[in-house]
């Protein structure tokens, strides 16, 4: 293994430590608490997990993969981390030895560098050798110092708070991204964490939990977090797709469904799931059945209540390798639906999400308050969920059958909480790192029914949602 002047000192430098690095971590133990907190939320159990420049292997044992595989440049710490965490794989390389990158049997679902781009010669032409370990669901996590950090990190090493450390690259997470942007990675999330690196019993927790984690405070942490995903995809072929429609009491917008659904795949199944209504939607869905027998079209009776209940139900039974909702008052036009399954299938993004507010709006399509109300919750989520979201509660979403069901498998870590469905389905995207694309529609008004949406007790249930979202996705609670 040939190195350049530079690597041959980091070396020696992390070899002369390396049996000194859990006694630091101890020091600092609520920093690296809450970084491996962090990392675990971003990083779901049993998958296959490579860390470069994994140091001691204490990061990769906490995220529990199914297999992990921990590379450093130290001989001193891979032969530690082997000691002690003999269930995982720990090799020694240099990360930027493109015949190295080559040795090791990818791909990986994730691929994780915590603080190991301050370490490298070449970033941009490291991120491009990592393709040779991606597939296209591959997530690339980064976690660094904020250069704005630096001059306190080596106040820090000369009071004996920290690690003795050599010269790094101090980058931004705007650099970050350039470079992963140069090497055909695309940016899905980023955030920024820990204003205060202590605990301060409890004070420094306290200020991180409720100050730390808001607009523009956040941009003066020490922590930074970036993922990506790979650029160089090939979409998918044509895909089967399934059209759920929850209805309730929309006997009038039943046939129309049909009518104006454009035939956009080979095979497209169409699911209602009727819930308990009063004016005869379940006989005329039936009676439309046997009018379009060329179509696949299926009804299915909720079990349970509410647009959640009806979504989980109709996707259980789901057939198509794309799964899309339409909401049944048909104010999401269905001629749409086309550029909803585009968007998906050319890989895009994983969770396409239908927005109201970009388009102007047919008259009396949304009220006065209902419109402002979405665009405050807007601007919330998007800072809760590290990506833009301009319309939570269009009714439209996409997702693969796949990507669901793995979504679905994670469901415990927010529990039964939405009423709506949207939700669930966005802030499960989010946990999985799902690159979050969103299609402008011309919101249109209904033409049969009344809205089953009550401004003020659903407003109050955003409101209850944001404050949901910022225990789970904000501070971890």
């Amino acid at each position: 293994m040939k190195l350049t002047t530079r690597k041959s000192a980091i070396q020696k430098h992390v070899d002369k430590y390396a049996a000194d690095r859990e006694s630091w971590i101890h020091k600092n133990s609520y920093f690296y608490k809450d970084d491996y907190s962090y990392m675990n939320f971003l990083v779901n159990d049993g998958l296959r997990i490579l860390d470069l420049g994994c140091g001691n292997g204490q990061l990769l044992n906490s995220l529990n993969p199914n297999y992990g595989l921990g590379v450093d440049l130290s001989g001193q710490s891979v032969k530690l981390a082997q000691e002690n965490y003999p269930h995982l794989d720990f090799l020694q390389g240099d990360l930027e030895d493109v015949d190295f990158i080559k040795s090791i049997n990818g791909p990986f679902d994730v691929i994780i560098l915590s603080d190991t781009i301050g370490y490298l010669d070449d970033c941009e032409e490291t991120f491009v050798n990592l393709h040779l370990l991606c597939n296209q669901d591959t997530r690339i996590i980064i976690s660094y110092h904020s250069w704005r950090w630096e001059p306190i990190l080596k106040l820090g090493e000369k009071l004996g708070l920290r690690m003795p450390s050599v010269e790094m690259n101090w980058l931004s997470t705007d650099d970050t991204i350039g470079f992963l942007h140069l090497a055909d990675f695309e940016l899905v999330k980023r955030e920024w964490r820990q204003l205060i690196p202590y605990s301060l019993f409890g004070i420094g927790s306290f200020i991180n939990r409720f100050i730390g984690s808001m607009p523009l405070v956040r941009r003066m942490s020490l922590r930074n977090y970036v993922v990506a995903r790979p650029m160089r995809k090939t979409g998918m072929n044509n895909p089967s797709t399934t059209v759920l429609i929850p209805c309730r009491n929309e006997k009038g917008n039943i046939e129309n469904a049909i009518k104006r659904m454009p035939d956009f795949c080979r095979e497209l199944e169409i699911i209602y799931v009727e819930g308990g209504s009063s004016d005869g939607t379940p006989e005329e869905i039936t009676r439309v059945i046997a009018s379009y027998p060329e179509k696949d079209i299926k009804l299915l009776t909720q079990d349970g209540v509410g647009k959640g209940d009806a979504v989980r139900k109709g996707f259980e039974h789901a057939q198509g390798e794309i799964l899309m909702i339409l909401d049944a008052d048909l104010t999401v036009p269905p001629e749409d639906l086309t550029k909803f399954y585009r968007a998906i299938s050319s890989g895009k993004g994983e969770f396409i999400n239908g927005t109201r507010l970009v388009y102007p709006m047919n008259n009396q399509a949304m009220r006065f308050l209902n419109f402002w109300a979405n665009r405050t919750f807007s601007v919330l989520f998007t800072w809760l969920l590290n990506q833009r979201l301009t319309d939570t509660l269009c009714g439209t979403k996409v997702i693969s059958k796949d990507n669901y069901n793995k979504l679905m498998n994670n469901r415990s870590y927010f529990g039964n909480f939405d009423p709506f469905g949207d939700f669930d389905l966005i802030f499960g995207a989010t946990k999985l790192n799902l690159k979050i694309v969103e299609v402008p529609i011309r919101y249109a008004a209904r033409e049969y029914g009344e809205t089953q949406i009550s401004r003020f007790k659903h407003g109050w249930l955003l409101l209850k949602m944001v404050l949901f979202a910022h225990r789970k996705l904000k501070s971890f609670k």
